[in-house]
């Protein structure tokens, strides 16, 4: 019996582990769950799962959820620093580390620190301090299992090549609800049209934005360079609108492995959570005829300017990839509130990337400042924007 804690539980991520957990109660008990703010939520998932601890990040949820569970064995927690302290209980076997952004980061290097084995769905905390999150999971000897599906799809296929190069690996995207649209069209799209994923669903907002701009696979390429230990001219991103094949890896003599499977998140959530076993579920299976033709496009990075600001972020390191983060985090934001253009994203990013002072080996506490600084320029472009 594996025990876990799933930061993020009331998200889509999360949402998803708790179905895993239900196809294999006799691997999994739930130790932990935590939300930012869907208080309702979370009570739901604690009254079903019987945690033994539950923690709600807004404070001022704290006595909904408290009263709440007044009757059951389960102890409530509030703040991000609960879900920090949470992250490295000695009762824990795993975390699943689901939440969305930077917010990520700091509960997943306690975890490591603490020699706890993760799940990361967080590819935010990979991009702002890969550095860092590989070195203590190398120092600690304790594993950092990919839950992206791309991710996945890679660690996977280099099972049993321990000892065989890597020539390089392709990252697949689906290319978006945009895929072959022009800047001019990108200039006039809408909120809604930017949600309208045509693969993937249950995304979360802001993933949801990020890859309709193509910024997803640029993080996902950053986290790949860590993962795996890569240099970023070894990483490629290709469009595969059918999103049956989710990455593939080429080695030095020029074989290719790859992994399909239908675009369902449960899957890689289940291998990562189950390594090195495979556990058996009852999801839908994939039929190869129902696809008999596979397709694979180049991207017009003139077009998704957000995928060359990553790799650019990615070759200049230090810093720059949280300046990256950071900027596309806030823009982010203020397009889902309607305050800037779709096509307003990278030109903030880029912007901020060249506004915020460099540091080629930054520690925690210089992320920490440069994070901040980069919301702090977002914010001064916004104003200028909105004014």
């Amino acid at each position: 019996m594996k025990r876990i804690a799933i930061l993020g539980s009331t998200g889509s991520i999360g949402k998803q582990a708790l179905e895993v957990v239900d196809q294999n109660q006799e691997f999994f008990s739930v130790e932990v769950l935590t939300a930012n703010d869907n208080a309702e939520l979370l009570i739901k998932q604690a009254i079903t799962y019987q945690p033994n601890v539950v923690v709600i990040a807004n404070k001022e949820k704290y006595k909904n959820v408290k009263d709440a569970l007044s009757n059951f064995p389960i102890k409530v927690f509030a703040g991000a620093s609960a879900i920090e302290e949470v992250a490295s209980m000695s009762n824990i076997d795993m975390v699943l580390s689901a939440l969305v952004g930077f917010s990520g980061l700091k509960p997943a290097m306690q975890a490591l620190q603490n020699g706890i084995p993760i799940a990361l769905a967080n590819k935010e905390a990979l991009v702002v301090a890969g550095d860092l999150m590989t070195e203590l999971s190398l120092k600690n000897k304790t594993p950092i299992i990919p839950v992206d599906s791309e991710h996945s799809a890679i660690f996977q296929c280099l099972q049993g090549e321990l000892h065989n190069q890597i020539e390089k690996i392709i990252l697949t995207a689906s290319g978006g609800p945009f895929k072959g649209k022009s800047v001019k069209f990108l200039e006039t799209i809408t909120l809604q049209q930017a949600l309208e994923h045509p693969i993937w669903k249950n995304m979360g907002n802001k993933v949801t934005i990020d890859s309709a701009s193509l910024m997803n696979k640029g993080l996902e390429a950053i986290e790949a360079k860590w993962l795996f230990n890569l240099h970023p001219s070894q990483i490629e991103v290709v469009v595969h609108p059918q999103s049956i094949i989710h990455s593939m890896v080429q080695f030095s003599d020029g074989s290719i492995k790859a992994q399909l499977g239908l675009p369902d998140m449960r899957l890689p959530i289940q291998y990562a959570l189950g390594y090195p076993k495979r556990l058996k579920n009852n999801f839908p299976r994939f039929n190869y005829k129902d696809y008999s033709f596979l397709s694979f496009e180049s991207i017009d990075v003139s077009v998704f300017r957000n995928l060359k600001l990553a790799f650019e972020a990615m070759k200049s390191g230090g810093n720059t990839p949280c300046i990256l983060n950071a900027a596309n985090e806030v823009a982010v934001n203020a397009f889902l509130m309607n305050k800037i253009k779709f096509t307003d994203i990278p030109s903030i990013i880029e912007k901020t990337i060249e506004q915020v002072d460099f540091i080629a080996k930054p520690n925690f506490d210089d992320l920490m400042e440069t994070d901040k600084k980069a919301r702090i320029v977002v914010s001064g472009q916004l104003f200028m924007i909105t004014d």
